[in-house]
Parts: structure tokens; sequence; C-alpha cells
């Protein structure tokens, strides 16, 4: 089976691409590994200069493979996994090329944070968006909260990750969630020209413009995403978690005590 993550670089170009097409590339465990070590290689290639991040089949991604969950064969705790995660999604801040997202079809949960910790991000005006974390009785916990907030303010984000609403892709450029809108069949090539701008600008120019915008948003990233670990952490072991799980098993209304 071909990899579900793909890595080619062509000259100053990195692509990154989500290969899990019948699964609207909802992301596994296996997945997740893949992606940090791609993270990893990339740290380390100082010749590329931009870095798109697209997805085979109708979806950039729909999220967390559910069927997988619980097939890691690694045994750690729900907080050593979130840890982990965090490890591998913070290497986006290490790059010293800037990563552009193509979002198409839905983008859904932490696949949706990922993309909004990335530093651009363009949609097809088919796209989606969605947190419904909260719905399924945990917070989302991978650092895009954060950077939602940054970009729409308190209402709007309050709103997709109380109430788990999707939001199109006309809203989401309306709130500055992506930064541009295009037709389906325009996406990567609207995404290579951009990389291609960026790439061909002075390395040390992008490198520093890049350095300024990271430093007047990471701190606060880094920031929920510490306190996302503590409230997730509380959250699972939280009696009102363990009602709302044996009240879907049970197939009864539930009854929450906030504790």
């Amino acid at each position: 089976m071909a990899d579900k993550i793909l890595l080619d670089v062509d000259g100053p170009l990195a692509t990154i691409t989500n290969n899990n097409p019948d699964k609207h590339n909802a992301f596994d465990d296996d997945m997740d590994q893949l992606l940090w070590e791609i993270l990893a290689e990339l740290r380390g290639r100082k010749e590329v200069r931009a870095v798109i991040w697209r997805a085979e089949g109708k979806s950039f991604s729909s999220g967390r493979d559910v069927g997988a969950i619980g097939g890691d064969k690694v045994e750690l705790s729900h907080h050593e996994l979130m840890t982990r995660g965090h490890k591998g999604i913070q290497q986006l801040f290490d790059l010293e090329a800037p990563v552009i997202v193509a979002a198409k079809g839905w983008t859904i949960g932490g696949s949706f944070q990922r993309a909004l910790l990335a530093d651009i991000r363009v949609a097809s005006d088919d796209a989606r968006f969605m947190l419904p974390e909260v719905t399924h009785g945990v917070i989302p916990d991978t650092g895009g909260v954060g950077r939602l907030f940054q970009i729409c303010g308190h209402g709007v984000a309050s709103d997709m990750v109380l109430t788990g609403r999707p939001m199109d892709a006309a809203e989401a450029f309306a709130h500055g969630v992506v930064s541009r809108v295009v037709a389906p069949d325009a996406l990567d090539a609207t995404v290579r020209e951009m990389a291609d701008k960026i790439a061909a600008a002075p390395a040390a120019t992008v490198k520093m413009a890049r350095r300024v915008i990271r430093h007047l948003a990471e701190p606060e990233i880094r920031s929920s995403m510490a306190d996302e670990l503590i409230a997730q952490t509380f959250v699972n072991k939280s009696d009102d978690y363990a009602e709302f799980r044996a009240a879907r098993a049970g197939n009864r209304a539930a009854h929450y005590t906030g504790s």
C-alpha cells in the first residue's frame, strides 16, 4: 500500500500530500507518524523555500479516522499521546519555509487545527471547516483554536467550538481564516503560483518577514496548547465524560454535573 502521506521536493518547493482519499484523508496513527517524519525532514532541508500542503481525493482531511482509534500499538496515556502530537505539529513553527495549505471539501477537527497552524490557507469554493469535538464530549486539542481566536475573535471561535457547526469557504474568507477562495480545478495551480512567488523572493527576506509575524502569534499558541493539554486530560477523567459515554452506549439522556 502506498504511503498515506507523501513528500515531493522539486527544487525550492516541497509538497506534502494527504494520500488517504478513500477515507477523505482521515488521519490514523501511521499518518500522524509519517507527518512528523516529513516535518522533521523538511526542518533539515535548507534549500526548501516554500511548502505546499494539499490532498488527493475530495477532501483535505475529514479529521481523525475513528475506526483506527485505539489501534496504536504503543501503550501511552492520553496525556502522553497529546504531548507527542503537540511536539509533532509544533515542528511547523521550526520550518524556515512558509507552509501554504490547499483546503478542499471537508477540513475537520484536528486536521482543521493543523491547517490553522500553517502560514497561509487557500480554499476551493466547495471547502467546509468544522470543529466537532465538543459534540463528542471532548475539546479541540491541537492548537488551532488559539489561531482561530487570533484570526476571528472570541465570538466566532466560541460559536464554532461550542456548537460544532460548519463554516463554508465564503464565511472562512470573510473572517480571514483563508486568504483566497478559488474554483476547485484552480486550487493546486493557485497554491503552486503562490509558492513559486515566495520561493523566488530573497530567502533571508522571507525568513525575517515570517519571523516577525510568527513572533506576534506563536507565544499565545504555545500557551494555548499547554492549557489544552491540562484541560483535555481533565475532561477524559471527568465524571461528565464518563456519563457522556455511558449515555451514548445506553441510548439514553445524559445527566451532567459539571465535574
